[in-house]
């Protein structure tokens, strides 16, 4: 697997999908990636719960064939927390099998990929130049950092990981937790083991409130989201420049071959990131934007390219 690391020109890459989507609105969101999104590379599979997964089982094998064809590298998803032995059997067989690099989303999954080609996913934590040389010395090919990571930590590892390709979550609810209880379920009145796929019924994730009725969080299933989605669109420049090879982009219930096209416009150079923003928020309205991670301030706050 070949991955670009210029400085100047980093190139798209988009994540799996965290949310529960029916099979076929789950297969025809990568068709559309495939003909419409200027994305290099795609990750696809069950990263948040292994009872999704037949849902989209019977299509993975038509678009992976749609992706390539279209000229994408394709990874496969770990599942980012193994509680029992059903879920390590898939993962075994996932690392068996699988004809394609695996992210890994897991450390259980390492022992496994041991001096296999593989990438690290942003559910791992990589949170120092040590971290990223010793993954890299068992055979992982790309990284990419956690969404929680201020820019100098980002700067810092890369500049401390020669050889590493590393990748930045750079759109997207960011996944902040995941517990082997289902949150989501109990908030309607269910349980884990009979949770009737009810996360289903919110493709972009159930808001959280405060008890002010203040939009806090986001579930997912068992995973918890912000509220707020992550857009580093007026930090591409900076990221570019420190050496940053894939921008992630993590797939949101909105138009996101439109959000390719907007992020590609600003490293391109055919757009400003100004412009940029605006046109973002016309795509994923009715959602707050953040970047306060990068700004090493509160995850959930927006600092303006002035303010910076």
């Amino acid at each position: 697997m070949t991955i670009s690391t210029s400085p100047s020109k980093p190139v798209l890459s988009l994540g799996p999908v965290y949310y529960l989507w029916d099979g076929p609105k789950w297969r025809d969101f990568y068709f559309r990636i495939a003909d419409e999104a200027p994305i290099a590379h795609v990750t696809i599979g069950e990263a948040v719960c292994s009872k999704r997964l037949h849902f989209i089982e019977p299509h993975v094998g038509e678009v992976i064939e749609r992706l390539e064809n279209a000229g994408k590298q394709v990874s496969l998803a770990s599942l980012a927390l193994v509680t029992l032995e059903r879920e390590s059997q898939l993962v075994r067989g996932l690392v068996r099998d699988s004809a394609h690099p695996i992210e890994v989303n897991d450390l259980s999954a390492l022992h496994l990929l041991a001096g296999k080609p593989h990438s690290i996913g942003p559910l791992v934590n990589v949170y120092n130049g040590a971290t990223a040389r010793l993954l890299a010395s068992r055979g992982a090919m790309s990284i990419c950092l956690p969404p929680e990571l201020p820019m100098t930590s980002v700067r810092g590892i890369i500049e401390e990981s020669p050889g590493v390709a590393f990748e930045v979550f750079a759109f997207g609810r960011v996944p902040l937790a995941i517990s082997a209880r289902c949150a989501h379920a109990r908030s309607k009145g269910l349980i884990k083991d009979n949770c009737q796929f009810i996360c289903g019924e919110d493709p972009d994730g159930l808001t959280v409130e405060t008890l002010d009725s203040q939009a806090f969080l986001a579930l997912n299933g068992v995973q918890t989201m912000s509220h707020t989605c992550q857009a580093l669109i007026q930090e591409l420049p900076e990221l570019a420049a420190a050496g940053v090879s894939r921008i992630r982009l993590s797939p949101q219930d909105c138009d996101m071959a439109a959000v390719a096209r907007i992020f590609d416009d600003v490293i391109a150079g055919r757009c400003s990131p100004r412009e940029a923003q605006a046109d973002l928020g016309g795509v994923y309205p009715n959602r707050p934007f953040s970047n306060g991670f990068h700004h090493g301030q509160t995850g959930a706050a927006w600092i303006s390219a002035e303010a910076s």
